[in-house]
């Protein structure tokens, strides 16, 4: 299928030679007319995926528990800014919101700041947050005014561009996004080899030819582990990912909730890659955060207490109320195919003056 965004590419690697796959990434997802996330609602039924926050409102009312916990344990300033990365359509800091209801102090000290860069999910978020907040909207978190934070992150690094190596005879090789004799997008590698990411495959275990290396753009995790150091607060980062570096191909494409290849129709299908939470808290810790876990969703969902939570939400309900509530707490934490449980990791970030954040451990140290 050809899109208009793929006659695009076609053209800017016609005239300058192949792209690196962050570049490719960056423009299916935010061209300003063609991107992926510029241009459409994605989530729920009628779109390509579904959200954690879309399976049920225990998922939201959890998280905004732990941001009030947060705060408390960040002395309960008069004024912080609670911030969210990628809101989607605003559904889980709704449901956060109506769960802090129960610390009026948190809700009174607290200014929304959603950073999303799509016009239409912008939309959503104002309709789904009206009476409840009055949040201001930034293109990045270098915008969001100084001062504490508590920032949650669900879904959001795993959207963020990566660049792709693969291990040849004579050294790493960037993958590129090129053109084949038939006018098509294809992958293939740079011939020559890059010296500078034997230090990155450092972190790695042993690599054998053939052995593909994805590093994520490091600008954004650095960034706010730079502003928790700098300014005090926390956050919670949750995605799909693996907890160690590791090798493979993780990108992926989604459209109409199926997997299709990433090349196929750019700028109509979601592109994401799973997150190297490792990457991200050495990222974190070198900007002088500190950095707990990565746990698993199961695990700091239990933590929370999604069990009483659905439990609670059961009474009252009939035979079939009462098992889709249990089928979505299933969904979120269980642990066979198809569940978030252990596919999903969270990991909390921190100021060097914090503690260990709700649900984590003193020995969950990232070391």
């Amino acid at each position: 299928m050809t899109t208009p965004l793929a006659v695009e590419l076609k053209a800017l690697i016609a005239a300058e030679g192949p792209i690196s796959v962050g570049r490719y990434m960056a423009l299916c997802l935010g061209h300003p007319r063609h991107g992926y996330y510029m241009t459409r609602d994605p989530l729920g039924a009628r779109g390509d995926f579904i959200t954690a926050p879309e399976i049920s409102q225990m998922f939201g009312e959890l998280i905004g528990l732990w941001a009030v916990a947060t705060w408390q344990q960040m002395g309960a300033p008069k004024a912080f800014r609670l911030v969210e990365l990628g809101p989607g359509r605003g559904t889980l800091m709704a449901d956060a919101l109506r769960a802090a209801r129960l610390v009026p102090a948190f809700g009174a000290a607290a200014q929304v700041d959603l950073v999303e860069m799509s016009p239409v999910l912008r939309a959503r978020q104002a309709a789904s947050l009206k009476g409840l907040a009055t949040p201001i909207w930034h293109d990045g978190l270098e915008s969001v005014p100084d001062g504490p934070v508590v920032v949650i992150a669900n879904e959001f690094f795993d959207a963020l561009p990566i660049d792709q190596f693969v291990r040849g005879r004579a050294g790493w090789h960037e993958r590129r996004v090129g053109l084949d004799d038939a006018d098509q997008l294809v992958f293939g590698l740079d011939p020559r080899p890059l010296p500078a990411i034997g230090a990155l495959a450092a972190h790695f275990p042993p690599a054998r030819e053939g052995d593909l290396l994805e590093r994520l753009e490091g600008g954004a995790v650095q960034a706010l582990g730079a502003r928790l150091a700098a300014q005090g607060g926390a956050a919670l980062l949750i995605d799909y990912g693996h907890a160690a570096h590791g090798y493979g191909d993780t990108l992926q494409a989604m459209k109409d909730h199926r997997f299709v290849s990433p090349l196929e129709t750019p700028g109509e299908a979601d592109l994401t890659a799973h997150v190297d939470f490792a990457a991200l808290a050495r990222g974190a810790k070198a900007a002088g955060a500190r950095a707990f876990g990565a746990l698993t969703q199961g695990e700091f969902l239990a933590r929370l207490g999604l069990g009483a939570r659905a439990t609670r939400l059961q009474q009252g309900q009939d035979e079939a109320g009462r098992a889709a509530i249990a089928a979505a707490a299933h969904r979120l934490a269980g642990a066979e195919a198809g569940q978030m449980g252990t596919l999903f990791k969270v990991l909390a970030l921190g100021d060097p003056s914090l503690g260990p954040p709700p649900g984590f451990a003193p020995q969950e140290e990232f070391a």
